[in-house]
């Protein structure tokens, strides 16, 4: 894949809180040009969210996909599967206020939103905010090179 394919190219997955969201976007990132990978879920029979989330989370990480985007049911488990993929630095955002916070400040890479409160409108203008707002760097690049050297730290928190 050519780096310009990898700058276009989108993880998604979702737990069975998430299909209807899910399909949405889908839809949504497709009719933009966006290519897309779909890791599922694609109906509404239970499954374990850190499944979906690590192969998404994985995708990003390995530079398979520019970002990810993961949505269960308040997004928060989501969130905390993803960030424990090295090189991920997973969000869950609400609105598109803190959708450009993320990834103008935190260089976040994989969005997280909650499939049972956002509708469609929202998380369409969420999801946009969050692929066209460009990390900032300046003071914010200081604070993420903390972020990867706490991941590759073997070091335990005190």
């Amino acid at each position: 894949m050519s780096q310009a394919d990898a700058s276009r190219r989108i993880a998604i997955g979702c737990d069975h809180h998430g299909v209807a969201l899910k399909s949405a976007l889908v839809a949504f990132l497709t009719e933009a040009g966006y290519a897309v990978e779909d890791f599922g879920t694609h109906d509404t029979a239970p499954v374990d969210y850190p499944d979906v989330a690590v192969q998404v989370a994985s995708a990003v990480a390995q530079g398979k996909a520019q970002r990810g985007v993961l949505i269960c049911s308040t997004g928060i488990g989501m969130s905390i599967t993803a960030n424990k993929v090295a090189g991920v630095r997973a969000a869950l955002c609400h609105d598109a206020f803190s959708a450009q916070r993320a990834r103008g400040h935190n260089d976040a890479n994989v969005l997280c939103m909650a499939g049972s409160s956002t509708g469609p409108a929202q998380a369409k203008e969420i999801l946009l905010a969050f692929l066209t707002t460009p990390f900032e760097g300046g003071r914010h690049a200081r604070r993420v090179e903390k972020i990867a050297q706490l991941e590759r730290s073997t070091l335990s928190c005190p």
